[in-house]
């Protein structure tokens, strides 16, 4: 079943608000849409085999050091569900692995399941942290 692994289990993509560039200490939202449970079916030594992934929970790694595991994938903005803040300047990547539940069924054999969960990284979303600079200026100008 390992070698199926890459092929069986979506790799969820993370998306951003706002997109590719957010400030230091602003509440950056990520979430993804992709979520949802995955049925494929595979030949294993001549026999089919249908696989059934369900994502159950979800670790942001936010590319700073920081994570957060929830049990949802979030919601684009306004919802703000799952935010972070950054707290210095940088280029980061954010990753989410998604960790799946997982049961399979022999040549119709009935369906068998996977203890414990299939953790699943998916592609790294480029972000750019700035820091904003306050200037004060005449209004008389």
């Amino acid at each position: 079943m390992a070698q199926y692994r890459n092929v069986l289990f979506p790799k969820l993509g993370v998306k951003v608000q706002p997109v590719g560039r957010t400030l230091v200490n602003l509440d950056t939202i990520v979430y993804t849409d992709e979520s949802k449970v995955s049925v494929n079916t595979v030949t294993l030594l001549g026999f089919p085999v249908v696989v059934e992934a369900t994502p159950v929970s979800y670790t942001w790694h936010f590319g700073d050091g920081a994570s957060v595991t929830t049990t949802t994938p979030g919601e684009a903005y306004p919802a703000k569900e799952i935010t972070h803040k950054y707290m210095k300047r940088g280029n980061v990547k954010v990753t989410l692995t998604t960790n799946y539940a997982a049961r399979y069924n022999v040549a119709g054999t009935g369906w068998q399941y996977v203890d414990g969960t299939v953790p699943i990284v998916g592609p790294a979303t480029a972000l750019l942290v700035r820091e904003a600079v306050p200037v004060l200026v005449d209004p008389q100008r």
